[in-house]
């Protein structure tokens, strides 16, 4: 039985997902987040636009229309989790603030649970 994921996106990240949707051209924008072995501390995400989502997905419609993908997989590691953009003095990037990381390396792209 698939356990319901509780993922949520912060109306700053909404938006700049939306925005580069519409630079890049998509119509029907899906987000997929995932989490994939690797990086120092053992697991890192990866996020890209999708154009299909898979029968083990799980799915997240934002009020702008975004569609956000969670695969089987993915879902346990990131439950609870918030994806949110940031903007300061050096640029702006997504950010990912995950209660089920225990551990995450110095530069802030991977961890462990």
């Amino acid at each position: 039985m698939q356990t319901t994921v509780n993922f949520y996106v912060t109306e700053t990240a909404a938006e700049e997902i939306k925005k580069i949707a519409e630079q890049e051209n998509i119509e029907n924008p899906i987000l997929r987040v995932r989490v994939v072995p690797g990086g120092c501390s053992g697991f890192q995400y990866a996020m890209g636009f999708d154009e299909t989502i898979n029968d083990n997905d799980q799915v997240i419609e934002l009020a702008n229309g975004v569609k956000v993908a969670i695969d089987e997989f993915s879902a346990p590691y990131i439950n609870g989790a918030t994806l949110d953009y940031v903007k300061d003095f050096m640029g702006g990037g997504f950010t990912i603030k995950n209660p089920n990381a225990m551990n995450s390396c110095g530069c802030g792209n991977s961890f462990s649970c």
